[in-house]
């Protein structure tokens, strides 16, 4: 593996595309530490010192995974890339309801560069409530659930000084999108999901040390041996597949013959990915977030004490059902047996032993609702286990080897592994996997 990196980097193309996304990276991480225009960084400090380690540090610990600890901090990129990951979800939904987007997929290309327009739309349209949402909590000290240390904002009072915080904010997710695209272009994978993946990642090490500096070097290295057997067991899942198998039939087009090949239908175990997780996590957070505006409510009383800490068996019961729900619904929009079957039987393709057509339509749904089952209990499960060992072991509230941390960082470099070894193999050079 160590000599395939020394070949990526001898290989100048390959190089310069590292190194690209290494830059945008850097560029990134320092927008994430600059804080907004007017916001005062000393009490923001020792606000988020404060309710990290209060009753609601579930609650802040899950806002800094998905934000890389800006979102806490109000800086340029407080928002990070989630209102992009959000509007992209509602896109995929509203492609099966609304006739219009789902002519505009089937239009190929220019279709699809449409519906990646609509996305970037409604992405400033998320940011704008969004920071908007933020900012305001942030003005009437209610962020943090009460536990300021005095005016996060320098003019507290200024309509204007609020406005210009929003329109940064709302910039700064505009910028994000940019340099995901530009990563995508001119760089190696998916720009959105490396840049997830950075801000995730960034928190891991504060984590870690936390751990070791408040439990000590013992459970320091348990925690690390469980995390390589998570990592393991989510590399092992994310791999797994079930390969149908379609034999085309051989057919004369013109003086030509084609057809005649076999080949397979990968369809993996974990066929919804890390989506799943994300909406029931963004879902979870909403009850905490409205309770924040009026927390003298019964109500909100109740939402604070079930559904703010992540070791309450309602919060856990409630989030495990969400993702087995989201991960059928996200299943049966993304993948339908019956398109399936008819370009199957269009091109003369069909599996051995199934007729084509309805038959092939029922056998495809069958195996498709078989094998989810298996993947929805394993996202449910990969993603208790932070709550799990906070309850259980009493462990830190910022658990590093959560499963949503851990389902994005193994996603997001296997496939970045494997689009690095592709272009290596095109160079007659060893992959990383071999």
């Amino acid at each position: 593996m160590l000599s395939a990196f020394v070949h990526a980097f001898r290989t100048p193309d390959l190089r310069k595309k590292i190194l690209f996304v290494l830059f945008i990276i850097v560029l990134f991480r320092l927008g994430s530490t600059m804080p907004a225009p007017g916001i005062n960084v000393g009490n923001v400090k020792d606000s988020v010192d404060a309710a990290t380690n209060g009753d609601n540090s579930s609650l802040f610990a899950l806002i800094n995974v998905f934000s890389g600890g800006a979102l806490l901090q109000l800086t340029v990129f407080a928002l990070g890339i989630m209102p992009y990951i959000t509007a992209s979800i509602i896109l995929q939904l509203l492609v099966v309801v609304i006739p219009r987007l789902e002519a505009l997929k089937k239009e190929g290309q220019a279709g699809q560069t449409k519906i990646t327009q609509y996305t970037r739309y409604l992405t400033l349209g998320l940011a704008i409530l969004q920071a908007t949402g933020i900012v305001a909590l942030a003005r009437s000290g209610n962020l943090f659930g009460g536990q300021t240390t005095g005016d996060l904002l320098y003019n507290n009072d200024s309509i204007l000084s609020f406005l210009l915080i929003v329109l940064t904010m709302v910039a700064g997710t505009a910028v994000i999108m940019w340099l995901g695209e530009l990563i995508t272009d001119r760089g190696i994978g998916n720009g959105m999901s490396i840049l997830i993946f950075t801000q995730v990642v960034a928190t891991f090490p504060g984590a870690m040390w936390q751990i070791k500096q408040t439990k000590g070097w013992t459970t320091f290295v348990l925690v690390v041996l469980i995390g390589l057997v998570i990592v393991a067991a989510v590399i092992f899942i994310e791999q797994a597949q079930r390969r149908i198998p379609v034999q085309y039939a051989k057919r004369m087009v013109g003086r030509r013959m084609f057809g005649g090949s076999s080949t397979y239908i990968p369809l993996k175990v974990n066929q919804a990915g890390i989506i799943p997780v994300i909406f029931a996590s963004s879902l979870m957070y909403l009850p905490a977030l409205m309770a924040q505006f009026n927390q003298s409510a019964p109500w909100a009383q109740w939402v604070n004490d079930n559904f703010v800490k992540g070791d309450h068996p309602y919060y856990m019961i409630t989030f495990f059902v969400l993702i087995v729900f989201f991960t059928y619904f996200y299943v049966s929009i993304t993948f339908n047996p019956e398109e399936v079957a008819d370009n199957m039987k269009k091109y003369g393709g069909f599996i051995p032993g199934i007729r084509a057509g309805r038959p092939t339509q029922d056998y495809l749904a069958y195996v498709l609702s078989r094998i989810t089952a298996p993947g929805a209990l394993y996202l449910g499960l990969i993603a208790l286990i932070p709550m799990i060992a906070i309850a259980i072991l009493n462990a830190s509230q910022n658990f590093p080897f959560g499963g949503t941390t851990i389902l994005i960082i193994v996603g997001v470099g296997l496939d970045t592994v494997k689009q690095i070894e592709s272009q290596l193999q095109q160079r007659n050079y060893e992959g990383f996997l071999k």
